[in-house]
């Protein structure tokens, strides 16, 4: 590998919320932030921008939807005109800004828990009510969908539905066929789909993204597709993402939403999204492989010394799911691993309905740094067995 993804950098030093919300005994698998340098392209050309030395109002770059227009076209067959990408300081900013465009205070929005935070507080934001349908787990934890059950929690208020595809938190890539089934529901219900695709550049072997809009035209027009630059080359801090939105009408809608509350991308997001796209998939190809490693890693780690813990395999993220409930721990899971492993991992309570008993764990981290929270986590286990037998 040309780039070194093994060594651990000092992050608690830094500004990172990451390694500075716990103290410093404490190791941090929690928020979606990996610890892996950025590609050398993406420094390079912030560190030429800084260089320049002002930093008054700026404008996008002008090649940037030239690129994510090739880049859509190449990675998945789907034609997009440069006109209907709107940029946003945000993932969690698009999905809010769609509940505003297309429903009205008491409205409801459809979505599928666990589910990652915000997804879960954003009809809440907007004064909607949330419509929340359980994604089922089969026998070895791979979350499927009910569709009639889906399609039951739909009333005449639905104007909205939230998918977030690859799944945070249960690291699934939904299959084309459930894809269809879940527009063909939307479309007949009259119901606009937001889809969170953040971590579609993610995924593993085996796995194909398919953008839910790719579907169909009729699908395209009734679809807010939201990606980022910031998982996939791991510069969530520096604030850019972006909407696709085909359909004109809906288009407006959706800027209209965001007139006067919503910022425009800064300078240095906009730098460091045009070189990742341009200049960084060998970077995001070495760093994928080496999460890969980690994801079998944990699995089978999880598997062999994590006695009463559950996790399916990851499709994509750089996110477990682990399922606490056949441990003997007597306590909330997350407060179990901080307290007697020194290991922070994000609560599964927070993730609304069918959350409770889980963790989920982040392990976009250099191994040396994921092995040992592992294994703190099993020392915990095995202490927790002897004092309860």
């Amino acid at each position: 590998m040309s780039y070194d993804f093994d060594t651990p950098r000092d992050r608690r030093s830094s500004d990172s919320e990451k390694w500075r919300r716990y103290p410093e005994d404490v190791l941090p698998l929690w928020v979606a932030d990996m610890d892996f340098v950025c590609p050398e392209p993406v420094i390079r050309a912030l560190r030429e921008r800084v260089a320049h030395g002002i930093f008054g109002y700026g404008t996008e770059p002008a090649a940037l939807r030239q690129v994510l227009a090739e880049r859509m076209a190449r990675l998945y067959n789907w034609q997009v005109s440069e006109t209907d990408f709107v940029f946003l300081p945000g993932v969690v900013t698009g999905f809010n800004l769609a509940c505003r465009a297309v429903a009205s205070p008491g409205d409801a929005v459809l979505i599928q828990t666990p589910i990652y935070p915000p997804i879960l507080e954003a009809p809440d934001n907007a004064g909607l009510r949330g419509i929340f349908v359980p994604l089922i787990a089969d026998a070895h934890g791979r979350y499927t969908i009910d569709f009639d059950l889906f399609e039951r929690s739909i009333d005449k208020d639905t104007r909205l539905f939230i998918l977030c595809n690859p799944h945070n938190p249960v690291g699934r890539v939904f299959e084309r066929a459930e894809l269809e089934r879940m527009a063909e529901i939307c479309l007949r219900h009259n119901i606009v789909i937001c889809s969170d695709e953040i971590h579609c550049d993610l995924v593993f072997s085996g796995q194909y993204h398919i953008p839910i809009a790719t579907l169909d035209p009729a699908v395209a027009m009734r679809t807010i597709t939201l990606m980022a630059p910031s998982k996939t080359f791991n510069i969530a801090g520096l604030q850019c993402s972006f909407a696709i939105i085909q359909d004109a009408a809906l288009r407006r809608r959706f800027r209209s939403a965001r007139a006067g509350l919503v910022p425009y991308v800064n300078i240095m997001g906009f730098v460091a999204a045009l070189a990742a796209y341009q200049e960084g998939q060998p970077w995001l190809d070495e760093m994928l492989a080496y999460l890969e490693a980690n994801r079998d890693f944990l699995v089978d780690y999880v598997h062999h010394h994590l006695p009463g813990v559950r996790v399916y395999r990851p499709e994509a993220t750089m996110l477990a799911w682990l399922d606490c409930r056949a441990t003997p721990i007597l306590e909330n899971p997350y407060r179990f691993f901080l307290e007697h492993a020194r290991v922070a991992l994000s609560d599964g309570k927070v993730f609304g309905p069918g959350g409770e008993g889980f963790v989920r764990l982040n392990f976009g981290c250099p191994r040396k740094i994921l092995a040992e929270a592992l294994d703190r986590m099993h020392q915990a286990l095995l202490k927790d067995e002897r004092d309860t037998a």
